[in-house]
């Protein structure tokens, strides 16, 4: 079989407007629980795109760590690809894809810093190794296994398990200005339902070909 000749058949489901919760952050809860209750690896990993200074399109998997009205926030090296290309063009666009459900999300908005105050508390939470993962891991520069698994055995030595939160670590929050929800159909004409907050905060709902 070749590459071309690969598909799956979308029939579990269908979104209408009749059945789609008014409020996307509700939706979006609604169909987060369902991931996380029928199976599916880590149901918050999601692509978060950037762009850089020059234009340049840049995609990763990363985890949601929070959400709510104000938006969708994940954890981050300050310093690492995404987040230089984020000081430079302060919007993103995430995308969820939950297969056993065969349904997307998809979120473009304004990313900003959250508080020092939030990471902190993030931060204290996460297992240690991770904590001193934060400080010997050079996010996205060039470096050999040898040095990063010095690097941690350093820092782990220094801080013993009272870790500080490292000052270029913390975490960003997307400030939705669309969602849009897709839900895979027969014959390729899937559901898209697209939420767009005009220019009074309230949110649009409209239909999009698929």
């Amino acid at each position: 079989m070749s590459i071309a000749d690969l598909r799956e058949n979308y029939d579990k489901d269908v979104l209408l407007e009749s059945n789609i919760h008014p409020n996307p952050f509700t939706q979006f809860q609604l169909w987060f629980d369902q991931a996380r209750a029928e199976g599916g690896l880590e149901p918050n990993a999601m692509t978060v795109s950037t762009v850089s200074a020059d234009g340049k399109p840049s995609s990763r998997i990363c985890l949601l760590k929070d959400f709510d009205e104000r938006g969708f926030v994940f954890f981050t090296n300050y310093t690492s690809a995404k987040g230089q290309d984020i000081e430079a063009t302060p919007y993103v666009s995430l995308l969820f894809f939950w297969m056993v459900q065969q349904r997307q999300v998809h979120i473009n908005g304004r990313v900003e810093k959250i508080s020092e105050a939030e990471s902190t508390e993030y931060f204290k939470s996460r297992p240690i190794g991770s904590q001193i993962g934060a400080w010997a891991s050079l996010q996205s520069q060039a470096i050999s296994r040898e040095i990063l698994e010095q690097r941690y055995a350093d820092y782990e030595a220094q801080f013993g398990e009272d870790i500080p939160k490292p000052a270029h670590w913390g975490g960003y929050r997307v400030i939705p200005e669309t969602i849009e929800f897709w839900q895979g159909r027969p014959s390729r004409l899937h559901d898209r339902l697209k939420f767009t907050r005009d220019i009074t905060g309230q949110w649009q709902l409209g239909r999009l070909s698929p």
